[in-house]
């Protein structure tokens, strides 16, 4: 997050002071601060999966602030609220995503031995995320090339990043020391080339890729005999060393995308004390939840029910006995991303 982008809920605070104890109040104030907190948050991630829908669907030149406000439900008081303009906007879902893949490319990488295996293994968590989101990718990819200054330089901290992964690959030659320039040379291949398969209708998988940009990595490095094994060895290889690593399942995608309800406040609080206790029932997720009516809260369960994010375990049992319910993968992801603070 940048300086261009507003929102409190991604501050940072350091340094440790004991905790006072809180008046009443106080208590309250602090309480609605924290309902304040999360309820920004919320709509700043509506906005971020709203921005690289709309960038898919139209391109950065017609993503206009009127199309992303109105495909995430908010108003343009709210999307000024939270930003200065869309190249902020832009930027913070550049900085979303970039994390989002590191999250997942970088322990790929470090999980191996060698440069050559880290390599290969962050190529394929990389390829196989932009094949699971291709909205993601376009976004990192295609879009972010048509951003300002701001975004610009960002992808321009990022290409670095890459390209010293790859120039790690000079420590490993054993012939002539290929120059500096050589890394950022094959970034902007890999770049282009994935590039261009984004933009044909049609095209193969960008995980089949891997084989040849290792061919093409390894080359300058390694030699010719190192890049041929690269070209013909077996993506099923890779993945099952990933696999016994840890590092082979697939990414989590947005838990906000396709949602058929808006998440409030009180949905946190639903959501946290459900998460608090598995098989809790309509009463005790209520009181924890601070929603008396048992009526509303019934409710509101069907709906979250409805929308995948909890599932009722206590399906089929006697008539009277309590419902038990636990949250979905989804329902997970949601109270992940808005913090079980709430």
């Amino acid at each position: 997050m940048t300086s261009a982008n507003k929102p409190a809920s991604r501050s940072r605070t350091s340094g440790h002071r004991l905790a006072e104890p809180l008046s009443g109040e106080d208590e309250v104030l602090a309480r609605k601060a924290r309902q304040g907190a999360h309820v920004v948050e919320m709509q700043r991630r509506r906005l971020l999966s709203a921005m690289t829908e709309v960038l898919v669907e139209y391109g950065y030149e017609s993503a206009t602030v009127g199309r992303i406000c109105k495909r995430a439900g908010v108003s343009r008081r709210t999307f000024y609220d939270l930003y200065d303009d869309r190249e902020a906007c832009l930027l913070d879902a550049f900085e979303e995503a970039s994390e989002r893949l590191a999250a997942r490319v970088v322990p790929a990488y470090t999980s191996q031995g060698h440069w050559r295996d880290g390599v290969r293994s962050a190529l394929v968590v990389l390829l196989e995320c932009f094949d699971l989101e291709p909205g993601l990718a376009r976004l990192c990819l295609v879009e972010t090339l048509k951003g300002g200054p701001l975004v610009l330089e960002r992808r321009h901290v990022v290409t670095i990043a890459l390209t010293g992964v790859i120039d790690a690959g000079r420590q490993e030659t054993k012939a002539a020391d290929p120059p500096s320039l050589t890394a950022e040379s094959l970034v902007g291949g890999i770049v282009s080339v994935i590039h261009t398969r984004l933009a044909v209708a049609g095209a193969q998988s960008l995980v089949e890729l891997t084989g040849p940009l290792m061919s093409m990595i390894v080359l300058p490095y390694l030699g010719p005999a190192a890049a041929r094994k690269e070209l013909e060895r077996p993506l099923s290889a890779t993945r099952e060393t990933m696999s016994a690593n840890g590092h082979g399942s697939a990414p989590a995608s947005d838990p906000f995308r396709g949602l058929p309800i808006r998440i409030t406040f009180r949905t946190v609080r639903v959501l946290s004390a459900i998460g608090e206790q598995p098989d809790a029932s309509n009463r005790e997720i209520g009181n924890d939840a601070g929603v008396v009516d048992q009526g509303q809260m019934s409710k509101l369960l069907r709906r979250l029910e409805k929308a995948g994010l909890i599932e009722n375990r206590g399906h089929g049992q006697v008539r009277g006995e309590a419902n038990a319910w636990r949250l979905t993968s989804q329902g997970q992801g949601v109270l992940h991303a808005v913090g079980r603070d709430a």
